[in-house]
């Protein structure tokens, strides 16, 4: 661990900047040098060189679009490592990068902006700097949808072709051409439901369709015109959805009636890509399981419907969803996330049948740290211009 401070050129007056523990994007003040302003980054420096090196072509463009700007970069993979960095500048810091440590409100009181690099605000909104401020908050939607992507659609095939099983039969030096095959099945026409149609929602239906799957997808709110369809984030470019043309069916609603109406709605294949919210813990319960395999049942499905989970662990009931492979409710599941996360050695989860499980790793891509940047940068630009920066989290739906 380490720091390294970058100074840009310096303005006249700089120590007068920042207004403290206000919105940057309801001040609509524009400050182009962002004179005055101090940003503190707190990441892993191997992940995001170009944050850390003064010679980089991120931190030239920084620095000549903001001369004013002074930044502080400390190594730290604040994912793993939760101390709290006391001996940085906290009291003349206006903008944080961080992934999982916060300063509480009297520590940072010019704090304005706080950039997460996570998807999701869960890291952030039980601690006092984001309920107990107007601080600006935005995550990193959009960065992940690719890798993340990959991931679904690799879990899902590598069950649905078995090739766990001729995995391990490769390791045993067998060639055995054995497998249920009542149990392949490819994906053509298969209905996958998207719960949580955010960034990596579109983008695993970009390549669903790619695989002539069907999609639907589920939304909080409705969205019953193109415009409101649109994706207003950020965008990897040519990935994603961004005019929300490929669902051929739209739910939304916060109800139980809503979330079943989807559910039921004859679903091959469910993921669930939703934020971490009070609303969406347990979300998926036993119940809902149950009632996938209900309208399987029903449709005289040749196979039951398969699950997925990228969002958060505490979003599915894990002992429902043992239950569920287990009495064959679904035919698989494939989860990089877990409830309780870490999984433990010797939990049950590690042993249910058609499962596969890996270490929330789904988002690494060595794309990431550049993706970061790229929307820190844009949102020092829109900071500097007093625009509403992009992604920026509503404190009332947590998201």
């Amino acid at each position: 661990m380490y720091i390294r401070d970058i100074l840009a050129p310096s303005a006249p007056g700089a120590e007068a900047g920042g207004s403290g523990n206000g919105s940057a994007s309801a001040s609509g003040r524009a400050n182009k040098r962002l004179d005055g302003h101090q940003l503190l980054i707190l990441t892993d420096a191997a992940r995001a060189p170009e944050l850390f090196d003064p010679e980089s072509a991120w931190r030239r463009r920084v620095a000549e679009r903001h001369p004013g700007l002074r930044v502080v970069a400390h190594d730290q993979d604040t994912w793993r490592d939760r101390a709290f960095p006391r001996d940085l500048d906290w009291a003349h810091a206006t903008m944080l990068l961080s992934g999982a440590v916060f300063p509480d409100p009297d520590v940072a009181p010019r704090m304005e902006y706080i950039q997460l690099q996570s998807a999701g605000a869960d890291p952030v909104n039980q601690t006092p700097i984001f309920r107990e401020t107007d601080v600006a908050v935005c995550t990193t939607n959009g960065v992940h949808g690719p890798q993340i992507a990959e991931w679904v659609i690799g879990t899902f095939l590598a069950l649905n072709h078995q090739l766990p099983h001729f995995l391990d039969l490769q390791k045993e030096g067998k060639w055995k051409q054995t497998w249920p095959n009542e149990g392949m099945q490819d994906g053509v026409k298969q209905r996958v439901g998207i719960l949580g149609y955010g960034s990596i929602g579109r983008q695993v239906a970009r390549v669903a369709k790619a695989l002539a799957m069907d999609v639907v997808a589920y939304t909080n709110h409705p969205r019953p015109t193109p415009a409101s369809r649109r994706d207003m984030g950020y965008i990897v470019p040519g990935t994603g959805d961004p005019a929300g043309e490929f669902p051929s069916a739209w739910y939304s609603g916060t109800t139980d009636a809503a979330i079943d109406e989807f559910l039921g709605c004859g679903l091959d294949w469910l993921v669930i890509a939703v934020p971490l919210t009070s609303s969406t813990r347990g979300l998926i319960s036993e119940a809902r399981l149950q009632l996938l395999s209900d309208c399987a049942k029903k449709r005289g499905s040749a196979v039951q419907p398969f699950v997925t989970n990228i969002a958060r662990g505490p979003v599915v009931d894990t002992d429902g969803l043992m239950k569920a492979l287990d009495e064959g409710w679904i035919r698989g599941a494939a989860l990089d996330v877990t409830d309780p996360e870490p999984l433990p050695e010797g939990h049950p989860l590690w042993s249910c049948r058609n499962l596969i499980v890996t270490p929330h790793v789904s988002a690494m891509s060595t794309s990431l740290g550049p993706r970061i940047a790229d929307v820190l940068e844009l949102n020092l630009q829109r900071f500097s211009e007093g625009e509403k920066l992009i992604n920026q989290v509503n404190r009332k739906e947590g998201y």
